[in-house]
């Protein structure tokens, strides 16, 4: 296996990997092709090496692949090193608590925003956009939007060369409108998903950040329109803000988490 071929396998296991943990439920071979451009037989040759290699399952029952058994030994090898969710789990708890909402931590990784922590609020119209191991680029939801705003312009521009967000998410996610929202998100200090993704459901999200000052995740929270007014905005933003302040400081070490 020369390099260029090597490298280009890995690359198409990782995709191939990343398309099998964004649902629960399991990804059918089509599925996976679909989501990482690959035709159905090279998936399929992929996503069987992956098994044989006990990174992932295939259910023969219902055709789908899962995640498979050394993905978790492995993963929990590398937890101690990037468990940011049990870092924010009591934030994000505390956050669900004080708005009613559902509650979420999301981290960055690429070009993507990846859901790893999800809390319920006691309100009981809740809305199912996100759930952990949930994937959408950046500047798609609320909490891909915040980590998008407060990169640096040249990043953001660099972003904009190698991801068409329009082809996928229509219209409304058209370059031009993306980077209006990011002005808002910058004056505002968080950002808020007016029904963009999901008919019906809001979300609003804050950027946190690593020891270098970068934006490496986000807290977000999500619930039906009704609970998005003009007038309760405000509020749901400094709660955000706060909860994203708390979580940078832990992730930077400032101070222990309790």
């Amino acid at each position: 296996m020369d390099g260029a071929t090597g490298t280009q396998s890995i690359e198409r296991a990782a995709s191939l990997l990343r398309a099998v943990s964004g649902d629960a439920a399991g990804v059918t071979t089509a599925r996976a092709a679909s989501l990482t451009g690959l035709t159905r037989p090279t998936a399929h040759r992929i996503l069987s090496a992956l098994q044989r290699a006990g990174l992932l399952d295939l259910d023969n029952v219902r055709g789908v692949w899962l995640l498979g058994p050394e993905l978790f030994l492995l993963g929990s090898l590398a937890a101690p090193r990037f468990d940011v969710a049990e870092l924010a789990r009591d934030e994000i708890r505390a956050l669900a608590e004080a708005t009613g909402e559902s509650a979420f931590l999301s981290v960055r990784r690429g070009d993507e925003n990846v859901c790893v922590l999800r809390e319920e609020g006691s309100f009981p119209l809740r809305s199912f956009v996100l759930q952990e191991g949930t994937r959408f680029p950046l500047g798609v939801a609320s909490g891909g939007l915040a980590i998008l705003s407060f990169l640096e312009d040249a990043e953001i521009d660099a972003y904009f060369r190698r991801v068409t967000l329009e082809r996928r998410w229509g219209p409304t996610h058209a370059e031009e409108q993306v980077r209006g929202r990011i002005a808002a998100t910058r004056a505002a200090g968080y950002a808020t998903n007016p029904a963009l993704v999901l008919e019906g459901s809001w979300g609003m999200g804050a950027a946190v950040f690593d020891e270098r000052g970068a934006p490496s995740g986000a807290v977000s929270i999500t619930g039906v329109e009704s609970r998005f007014r003009d007038e309760r905005r405000p509020e749901l933003g400094r709660l955000l803000l706060r909860a994203a302040h708390e979580v940078t400081r832990r992730i930077q070490g400032v101070v222990p988490r309790r």
